[in-house]
């Protein structure tokens, strides 16, 4: 059997990885604690490690990984920024991630939280919980007749947009990669980033995180969004400068935003806080905004993506272990790499 440490691991990741792991003679050692440089020893004599989102996966920790034995990182996530590809790749070690699990989750919840923060649904559920029916600052607007604002059209994208689209908004996108085909049959209308901005009442970010998207949300693009529009993102929290956020929010600019990611998350989010001081300011400050909501990468967090993400990953590493082709498309490699 082979043995394989699990990091960050949560009480509901458990039950799937558990259940794929006997059936695929894996023995998954759950560790609560992250995966760094720090903790890397507790892969010793392991040809393989599971990793997750806010694990940090830099040249220190993946020199120590390797000097243990370690040859391939399973990461349990779609994302990959968190991992150094290019010292992996000088390392030998082989990274694989979750490319798609369920991209119906991560679209519904961004749908979930539009309608929760423009329909007040979180003050109203306080309020009553209060006895307080009272209706006074709880005003939305009809989603029908509006225009979204889709930046990325992967298969998240493409999924919120046709629920835009069922909602009777128009619907722009924006994606340097456009699929003229899919939007002429899902009533969808590629644009510029600036048109998009600046027509729209709702901009919801599907877009991966890179070098050319970091901080896509700045200052400049802000200032082009339409007064009042809703800021919406379930992608990655580096996508937004949070420190321009907060001032655009505190100018009044944005109608509302709805966050499922932050720009960082390490140490706050997956974690329960509420008996600590929350050290960091700026996630402390956007928490204080009325017209801001927040979640904690929930997005992802369905039965069917939680099984798919076990079997994915599982399956990637009974092929690693038995000398197998790994599953196509799952393999990440650095930059410029063949």
């Amino acid at each position: 059997m082979m043995k394989v440490p699990f990091y960050d691991a949560k009480p509901y990741d458990r039950p799937f990885f558990g259940r794929q792991g006997v059936s695929g003679n894996i023995d998954y050692q759950f560790h609560e604690f992250r995966l760094s440089a720090e903790t890397a020893a507790s892969a010793t004599e392991c040809e393989a490690v599971c990793a997750f989102v806010n694990d940090s996966l830099d040249r220190a920790c993946l020199a120590r990984l390797a000097e243990e034995g370690v040859r391939l990182v399973a990461l349990r996530c779609a994302g990959f920024n968190q991992i150094d590809l290019k010292t992996a790749s000088e390392l030998g070690l082989r990274v694989v991630r979750v490319p798609s699990y369920s991209p119906h989750a991560v679209a519904e919840h961004t749908v979930a939280l539009l309608l929760t923060l423009n329909r007040k649904i979180h003050r109203a559920y306080n309020r009553v919980r209060e006895h307080n029916f009272s209706l006074n600052g709880l005003v939305g607007f009809d989603l029908h007749g509006r225009t979204a604002g889709l930046i990325g059209t992967g298969k998240i994208g493409k999924l919120t947009a046709q629920i835009f689209r069922g909602f009777g908004m128009e619907v722009l996108v924006h994606d340097p990669y456009p699929d003229l085909d899919w939007a002429s049959a899902a009533g969808a209308i590629y644009t510029s980033l600036d048109e998009l901005l600046m027509r729209s009442d709702v901009v919801s970010l599907h877009t991966p995180l890179t070098p050319e998207t970091h901080y896509l949300i700045n200052e400049q693009t802000l200032a082009l969004m339409k007064g009042g529009a809703y800021l919406v993102n379930t992608s990655r929290g580096a996508l937004i400068d949070t420190a321009a956020l907060i001032e655009a929010l505190k100018q009044r600019r944005l109608g509302g935003v709805a966050l499922d990611v932050y720009e960082v998350e390490e140490g706050v989010f997956f974690e329960d806080l509420s008996h600590d001081v929350l050290q960091d300011d700026d996630l402390a400050r956007l928490l204080s905004f009325s017209n801001v909501l927040v979640t904690s990468h929930q997005g992802f967090l369905t039965e069917e993506a939680l099984s798919e993400i076990a079997r994915v990953t599982t399956e990637n590493l009974i092929r690693f272990g038995r000398g197998d082709e790994l599953l196509p498309g799952t393999e990440v490699f650095a930059p410029g790499s063949p």
